[in-house]
């Protein structure tokens, strides 16, 4: 009678070496199980499947996403991190903004010689992230997961979508996300480079716009970027355009959207902190600028008639912090 091993006897063994039901091979071997037994298991109708080379799920139902990327990690080794769309989705952001089914995207060092197989794809790098570890599974920092999703997509739609959820819901700054554009591979970097450079410097470039746009006003502003208070020393805010003569104030939105829940909470109370003070508010996108720049002239006229036939507010401009 041929001697089945320890397994056999104590089948417990099985899942004390696996995790999320996941083992190497060379582990179970190591209970004195023959390679041939493994995947004799891993044939179709078996109990056992092969996830990927010497990486075996201890069941034949659809493996979960844990159990894919403990498969991954275990097919890396050690120091292996998981970056691109799934460390995203851990890290926080919304999966349907995600690509859908780009695989698992691992990154090794440099000097570790394995190969992208099945689900996963291997990228060796000189620049390993130090991981951030969420529910034991390490993950490349957020601004790196995402640069390294964006730079792997085909459609530019895809990395604006990408790009805005990292801002808007993770909290990545666009000159964070250049700068590890700039710092990486450049292969697949052009059209986020693009978007990323654009959002860096609207708020400068919509400054140059308005400002050649209002020298076609009747009545141009009297300041630019100044600090306006109340007539109690509160602050109001800092609007980009002011006509102190009447309470009229102009504001470039910084960016078509909000990218931040807390930017747009704090749009909200200044524009509240405007309305209070007898303010009369102008707020133009950016894009309108460009686009459409008569009928910005046409709402800064109409709000400038408004503005002076009301009884002008108590402010004051202040160099007061």
């Amino acid at each position: 009678m041929s001697k089945r091993g320890r397994w056999a006897q104590h089948p417990e063994l099985l899942l004390e070496r696996s995790r999320n039901g996941v083992v190497r091979a060379a582990d179970l071997e190591c209970l004195e199980m023959s390679s041939r037994t493994i995947y004799t298991r891993c044939l179709p109708g078996g109990p056992w499947q092969r996830l990927l080379p010497g990486i075996i799920l201890l069941h034949s139902n659809e493996p979960t996403t844990e159990q894919l990327v403990t498969a991954g990690l275990l097919h890396g080794g050690a120091d292996t991190v998981v970056t691109g769309t799934e460390a995203c989705v851990r890290h926080g952001l919304r999966r349907a903004a995600m690509p859908s089914d780009p695989g698992l995207h691992l990154l090794i060092p440099h000097e570790r010689k394995v190969r992208s197989t099945g689900f996963v794809t291997m990228e060796r790098t000189i620049r390993m992230p130090a991981p951030v570890l969420r529910h034991g599974v390490p993950l490349a920092p957020l601004i790196r997961a995402t640069t390294d999703t964006a730079r792997r997509l085909k459609h530019s739609e895809q990395v604006d979508a990408l790009l805005i959820e990292a801002i808007q819901n993770g909290g990545c700054h666009p000159k964070a996300l250049l700068r590890e554009l700039d710092h990486g591979t450049q292969r697949g970097t052009a059209v986020p480079r693009r978007m990323l450079t654009g959002w860096v410097d609207i708020r400068s470039m919509a400054e140059s716009r308005a400002k050649l746009l209002a020298q076609g006003l009747p009545s141009p502003p009297s300041h630019w970027n100044a600090a306006i208070y109340d007539s109690t020393g509160r602050y109001l805010g800092r609007p980009d355009a002011l006509w102190e003569d009447i309470g009229l104030v102009w504001e470039i939105d910084s960016f078509e959207f909000h990218f931040r829940k807390a930017d747009y909470a704090r749009t909200i109370e200044r524009n509240t902190r405007y309305a209070a003070a007898g303010l009369v508010v102008v707020q133009t996108l950016p894009s309108r600028l460009r686009d459409d720049p008569e009928g910005v002239l046409s709402d800064l006229n109409a709000a400038h008639g408004v503005a002076t036939a009301r009884p002008r507010p108590d402010i004051h401009l202040s160099t007061a912090a």
